[in-house]
C-alpha cells in the first residue's frame, strides 16, 4: 500500500489460528488501514486433535465473526476448485478496487494427521464414517472426474501432468537432502530486521 502497487498480500489460516489473539489485531490493523489483504481461512473442523465443536461456540460462524470487525466476508466450499478460484478472484477484484481487505472461510476436511504424512482414524478423535464422507468431496478426484468427463483433458494427458507433479516433488526431495547444512555464522542470515 506505501509503494502504492497493485498488489495483494494473501494471508492462509486455519480455523484454529482464528481464535488466538493476534489473528484479532492482524484483522482489526487491516481493517483500519484498508489494507490489500485477503485472509484464505481454511476451515477443515480440528486444530490439531480438538473438534471445532468443542473449541468455538456452536452457533458461530468465523467468516461473520471476521465481518462484524469491518472486514467484507464470504464462505465457499473449499472442495470445489472452480468456487475456490471464483471468489478468491471476486475478493482480489474487491481490494484492488479500493474495497479493503476480505475475508473467505473454505470448509474442507483434513486427510492425514495434524502434521505428518499419516493417516489418524485410529486414534478417536474423528470417526471413520466422518472420513469416508468427506472423502467423497476430495476436490482432486472431483476436478480430475470433471476434466475427463467434459472431454477436456485425457487420461494420458492428465498422467503426463501427474507425473510431472511426482518428478517435481522428487527433484525438490533430493535438493533438499543433498544440500549441506548451512554454517553457523548465517544463522542469523535472511532475517527481517526493522
Amino acid at each position: 500500500k506505501l509503494d502504492l502497487k497493485d498488489s495483494v498480500s494473501c494471508i492462509f489460516v486455519g480455523d484454529g489460528s482464528t481464535e488466538e489473539g493476534v489473528f484479532f489485531e492482524t484483522v482489526n490493523i487491516c481493517a483500519t488501514k484498508q489494507l490489500p489483504v485477503l485472509f484464505i481461512c481454511e476451515n477443515n473442523l480440528y486444530s490439531v486433535y480438538s473438534a471445532l465443536s468443542e473449541r468455538q461456540p456452536k452457533t458461530r460462524k468465523i467468516y461473520q465473526m471476521v465481518e462484524s470487525m469491518n472486514i467484507s466476508s464470504n464462505q465457499a466450499d473449499g472442495n470445489d476448485v472452480d468456487e475456490v478460484f471464483l471468489k478468491t478472484a471476486e475478493a482480489i477484484d474487491k481490494i484492488r478496487s479500493g474495497k479493503g481487505p476480505q475475508f473467505i472461510e473454505f470448509s474442507t476436511y483434513r486427510w492425514l494427521e495434524h502434521c505428518g504424512p499419516n493417516y489418524d482414524n485410529d486414534i478417536g478423535y474423528r470417526t471413520e464414517d466422518e472420513f469416508l464422507s468427506w472423502k467423497t468431496k476430495d476436490p482432486v478426484a472431483n476436478y480430475e472426474n470433471k476434466l475427463l468427463s467434459t472431454n477436456f483433458i485425457t487420461e494420458v494427458e492428465l498422467e503426463k501432468i501427474r507425473d510431472s507433479i511426482e518428478k517435481q516433488i522428487t527433484q525438490a526431495f533430493d535438493f533438499a537432502e543433498q544440500s549441506p547444512f548451512p554454517k553457523f555464522d548465517e544463522v542469523d542470515s535472511f532475517i527481517f530486521k526493522s
